[in-house]
Formats: structure tokens, C-alpha cells, sequence
């Protein structure tokens, strides 16, 4: 059930996080539609704007007027040249067309000052206030946009003018600039409510003649916190306005102007888009929280059914776990045995070497002597040959005790196993009964394994002796040495009698002798050439034993000479 809650919750999240992620979407889109609209009525407006204007400012009576310095002459020129623009008429295509109609015009002198009028109520009327706003630093060299602030009995209203400068005929300079104020476009949008609310900032005030007193207040605190770090051009916020969440964004309107800078102020509503998102958490919510029931029911039903093979797999894990401890218990006790066998064979391995070098002693003393008849020597140099075989089993089995009881510990130096197998072949064939055989060798030169000498002499002598006793008269011996990438590669074969195939998967066992009892051995010697090489970080098997030939392959560990190494190093 907790795990079902937990699904639940995470659906429930995921698909409101998806809700909200796709109502924020289609409320920039809807947002940046209106926007786009707006913006591109503007910017047909101020296109055809700058076109009326340009067109004036090229009027040749203004442009006479000026160079002649005929400034009394300036306003009544202009009043015949600009009769068109000034009068309203009685437009037919909407608000955007009378907003071509111009509200006043005034000219500034060659600093920039306004050029007053003879008559204000020719070129348009306007308080000194707004009047002095018209005033530039400088005359401009391009069109300039502003917006001025007007008070009069109408109450507030902003105007947006246009400079366009007037270029001497003659030299090309700026000698005036001829300013034109129209009303401001105010788009007209079909649901007040929910649309787009369009206004001016400029000067520190705000001009958004739709909103209530109250709201202009609020948003001109957030307007003047959101502006006074810095001229931004562009940025939107979110504003509460009479406990309404509404989406607040502004633009400059003239960057790089020599106007004081004002900015485009669209209010967007949230109301209709919260009360969306809202119920559309509630139906999220309802469904889920009928999702949940529904899954507690099923769960209950199936916690039922499944709790009894779990009740059962309680009980069966139960007796397993006593099974373990049972047969944890007994590998402990083979282990003890283990390890008291190892000791007891390396006790009774060292109590048996004393009497036999004392017998070993003691016969050797008797073939000294010379008063004995010749069957008398033959019989002792029997009993010395079986003393010898006892020792070096005696011996082996030392060495296996020591291994079993991981004591014995392989140091891991350079071993030249080409020089050691030279030295083995001399000496078997040096041995007196070795049987006449021929020898075989591909034996490549320095091969160096990792190893201690006395222990890899041991794991060559096992098979060299091997292969000279169980071989027969005029049989042969091959020995293939080499290295193969990070080994090095010991094959040894011989002719003579194959091992039974049954009994090649005991060969490797202690006591368990290779041929048919007619050659001596104790059966140690392979066992302990394997576990040497194993410890050795190598391994020793049998390739294969048919058709009069077998042949076993060791495997060692590549370690480079000290000599070699040292060279290397330099």
C-alpha cells in the first residue's frame, strides 16, 4: 500500500508539474500573440508617422523662412504648409487613423530652444510646463522620438512627438528641427478583462488612463523599483493589483534618444489562467485521489493472496537458515580435521626421517665392509635403494603438509629455466639405469619465469623423471620449451605405455601411480609438481596419452633477468 501511495503521489505531481508547465505556455503564447499585435500597429503607425513628418520638414516656404532668418514669417508659412496635418476632419477607419492627426508643432533655434509661436492656438496649445519639455541639448541629426507630459483642465495626458531635423539647402547643416506631438496609440481590446493594457512611463509617472487610481499607484512603486538599477530596455514581472495577480511588462520606447527615455507598459491579467490551472488541479486531484482508493482495494485483496506463500517462504527460509548453520558447523569440523590430518602427516612425516637416516646409516656401514658374500651386497644395496625412495617421499609428503596448511610461501624471482632444463638432461643421462632413449629438444634460450629455482628444479625434475622411467628401450623424449605472450610454455612427451583413459582423471591425485606397477613410484610426484606450479601462478596438465606417446605441458609466469631488467631501466 506504501509503495502504491507512493506511485500514486509521484503520477499526481508528475502530471500537475505537466499541467502548469502547459498552461505557462499557452499563456506566453497568448501573451506574446497580443503583444506581437500591438506592436506591429505600432510600428505601423510610427512608420507612417516619420513619413508625414519627413515630408513636412522638406516644405520649401519653412526651409526659406529659416535660411532668411525670417523667424516672424516661420509660424505663418508653416500654418498654410501643415494645414493638413493639423485638422482632424472626421475619420471613418477607427482610432488609428485620427491618431495621424497632429495635436501641435514647434520649431527650436540652432541651440535647440523652442522657437515660440505668435499665435498658440495656430500650431496647437500647450502649458509653458509641457512646452519646456520640447527643448533639446542639441539640435538632432536624425528623426527622435519622445513622449511630454500635459496637464490641463482635461486632466493628465502624455503626447508623443517627433523631431525631424531641417538641413540647409545650402550647406547641408542642421539649422532647425521641426517637432509634431500626436496622441499616443491606445489599442482598443474586445475583452477588457482579459486583455492587454497598454500605457506610457516617462518622467517617473505613469500614463495608463484604463486603470484605476489605485492601481496606478501600485504598479508605478513596482515600475520605479524595477527601473532604478539601471536603464533597462526590456523586462516583464509578475504584480498584484486590487489582489490580482497580473504579468507586468516593459520596453523602451526611444533608446538612444535625446528625449528623456520612456517605456511601453502592457499589464497582462492572470485571473482567467489562475482559475484555469485551479480547477484543473482539482480534477487532477479528484481522479487521483479516486486512483488511490481504488489501488488501496486492489492492494488489500492482493497483500491477502500473497501473504501466504510469503508466510510459507518465511518458514522454508527458516529451515535453509538452520541447514546452514548445520552444515557452516560440519565444514568447520572438516576443516579441523583437515588441518589435524595436515599436522599429524608433517609430525609423523619428521618422527619417520630419524630412524630411517640412522638405517640409511647403518647399511651404508655394512656395504663398506668386504667379508660379506656377493648376494649378501646385492641385498643391501636393495634395502639402501628402498631407504632412498622412503626419504624422498618422506620428503614430498613434508612439502605437500606445508602446503596444505598455506605455509609455504614461493618467492618471485628470475628463474632461467632454459639453464635448469640443460642441467636435468645432463644429469639423466648420466643416471646408470637410465634406459637407452633419444632426446629431443627445441629449447628457446633465457627463458626467464617467476619462481623460486629450488621448487621450479623440483617441477622439472617430476617430469623429466617421468618421462625417463615410464618410456621404453629405443623410445625418445621431446622437450618443446618457449614463450607465448606473458608465459612460457614447458612441453615434455615421451613413448611408452598410454594411460588408461579412465585413469587420466586421476593422475593428478596423491598416491595414484601413472603406469601398471611395474615401475617403482609412490605416487606423489605429479600432485606435487602441479600444486608448485599453481603456486607458482601457473598450472600443469596432461595434453594428451595415446598411440604410444604421452605428453604433459607446464605453464610459468615470463619475469625478465635482473640484468635485463636493470638495462631496460637505464
Amino acid at each position: 500500500m506504501l509503495v502504491i501511495s507512493a506511485i500514486t503521489a509521484l503520477g499526481l505531481y508528475l502530471a500537475q508539474r505537466d499541467v502548469t508547465a502547459n498552461a505557462n505556455r499557452a499563456l506566453q503564447q497568448d501573451f506574446q500573440t497580443q503583444l506581437s499585435s500591438l506592436h506591429e500597429l505600432q510600428e505601423l503607425r510610427h512608420a507612417a508617422l516619420a513619413e508625414r513628418c519627413r515630408a513636412l520638414a522638406e516644405k520649401p516656404r519653412i526651409h526659406a523662412a529659416l535660411e532668411d532668418n525670417a523667424l516672424d514669417l516661420l509660424y505663418p508659412s508653416a500654418k498654410d504648409e501643415l494645414r493638413d496635418l493639423m485638422e482632424r476632419g472626421e475619420p471613418r477607419s477607427g482610432q488609428a487613423a485620427s491618431t495621424l492627426h497632429a495635436g501641435f508643432y514647434r520649431f527650436l533655434d540652432g541651440d535647440g530652444a523652442v522657437l515660440p509661436p505668435p499665435n498658440s492656438k495656430d500650431v496647437g496649445g500647450l502649458s509653458k510646463a509641457a512646452e519646456a519639455q520640447l527643448a533639446l541639448n542639441k539640435l538632432p541629426e536624425k528623426q527622435e522620438v519622445g513622449y511630454i507630459w500635459q496637464d490641463d483642465s482635461a486632466g493628465e495626458t502624455v503626447n508623443e512627438v517627433t523631431a525631424v531635423p531641417i538641413l540647409s539647402t545650402e550647406t547641408g547643416d542642421v539649422i532647425s528641427a521641426l517637432i509634431v506631438g500626436f496622441k499616443p496609440f491606445e489599442p482598443v481590446t474586445k475583452n477588457a478583462a482579459s486583455g492587454i493594457k497598454s500605457g506610457i512611463w516617462v518622467g517617473g509617472r505613469l500614463y495608463l488612463p484604463s486603470l484605476s487610481k489605485p492601481a496606478k499607484t501600485i504598479l508605478t512603486t513596482k515600475l520605479a523599483r524595477l527601473l532604478a538599477n539601471g536603464d533597462r530596455a526590456e523586462n516583464s514581472s509578475t504584480v498584484r493589483i486590487n489582489g490580482a495577480r497580473h504579468l507586468l511588462f516593459f520596453k523602451r520606447l526611444n533608446p538612444e534618444s535625446l528625449f528623456r527615455s520612456a517605456y511601453e507598459i502592457c499589464v497582462y491579467p492572470l485571473d482567467n489562467w489562475v482559475a484555469q490551472l485551479h480547477r484543473l488541479r482539482l480534477k487532477i486531484g479528484g481522479a487521483g485521489a479516486l486512483l488511490l482508493l481504488g489501488a488501496f482495494v486492489v492492494s488489500h485483496f492482493a497483500a491477502a493472496r500473497l501473504s501466504r506463500p510469503v508466510e510459507q517462504l518465511e518458514i522454508e527460509s527458516e529451515q535453509e537458515r538452520a541447514e546452514r548453520e548445520r552444515a557452516e558447523a560440519a565444514l568447520a569440523s572438516t576443516a579441523d580435521e583437515l588441518e589435524r590430518s595436515a599436522r599429524y602427516s608433517a609430525d609423523a612425516s619428521h618422527q619417520l626421517k630419524s630412524p630411517l637416516t640412522v638405517l640409511r646409516a647403518g647399511l651404508e656401514t655394512l656395504l663398506a665392509r668386504e667379508d660379506f658374500k656377493l648376494e649378501v651386497y646385492e641385498e643391501l644395496s636393495g634395502l639402501l635403494h628402498q631407504t632412498h625412495r622412503l626419504t624422498g617421499m618422506i620428503d614430498d609428503l613434508l612439502l605437500l603438509s606445508r602446503m596444505d596448511a598455506g605455509h609455504l610461501q614461493i618467492a618471485s624471482e628470475p628463474v632461467n629455466l632454459s639453464e635448469l632444463l640443460e642441467e636435468w638432461l645432463d644429469d639423466l643421462e648420466a643416471l646408470p639405469d637410465a634406459p637407452e632413449v633419444t632426446i629431443e629438444k627445441d629449447i628457446a634460450a633465457n627463458l626467464a619465469v617467476a619462481g623460486e629455482k629450488q621448487y621450479t628444479s623440483l617441477i622439472v625434475q617430476n617430469l623429466l623423471e617421468n618421462a625417463r622411467k615410464y618410456n621404453r628401450t629405443g623410445g625418445r623424449i621431446r622437450i618443446l620449451a618457449r614463450r607465448e605472450n606473458k608465459h612460457v610454455l614447458l612441453a615434455i612427451g615421451n613413448t611408452g605405455r598410454s594411460i588408461e583413459r579412465n585413469a587420466q582423471r586421476h593422475i593428478f591425485e596423491r598416491f595414484r601411480s601413472v603406469g601398471d606397477g611395474s615401475v617403482s613410484g609412490h605416487g606423489l610426484g605429479l600432485n606435487l609438481a602441479r600444486e608448485l606450479a599453481r603456486l607458482h601462478g601457473g598450472d600443469l596438465r596432461l595434453i594428451r596419452s595415446e598411440n604410444d606417446w604421452t605428453e604433459f605441458e607446464a605453464r610459468f609466469r615470463v619475469m625478465e633477468p635482473k640484468a635485463n631488467r636493470v638495462a631496460g631501466t637505464k
